[in-house]
């Protein structure tokens, strides 16, 4: 059998893909115009960390299966 792993950017286009659909839905929206932008910089920057830190805690749970 063959041990083939997919290609980093596969791995991360796809998050980035859904990323940008979810965000280009939001600034679509008719009330997208009320948000400031302090507070789309803080909610990209929180989910920016949310991500980081689940591929910490998934990255975590493979090496200690191995």
């Amino acid at each position: 059998m063959e041990n083939r792993k997919r290609p980093a950017i596969v791995i991360w286009l796809i998050p980035v893909l859904i990323g940008f659909a979810g965000f280009y839905r939001v600034t679509q929206a008719p009330n997208f115009g009320i948000y400031r932008a302090v507070d789309i910089v803080q909610l990209l920057g929180s989910g920016v960390c949310f991500g980081a830190a689940l591929v910490g805690i998934i990255f975590m749970l493979r090496t200690a299966q191995h």
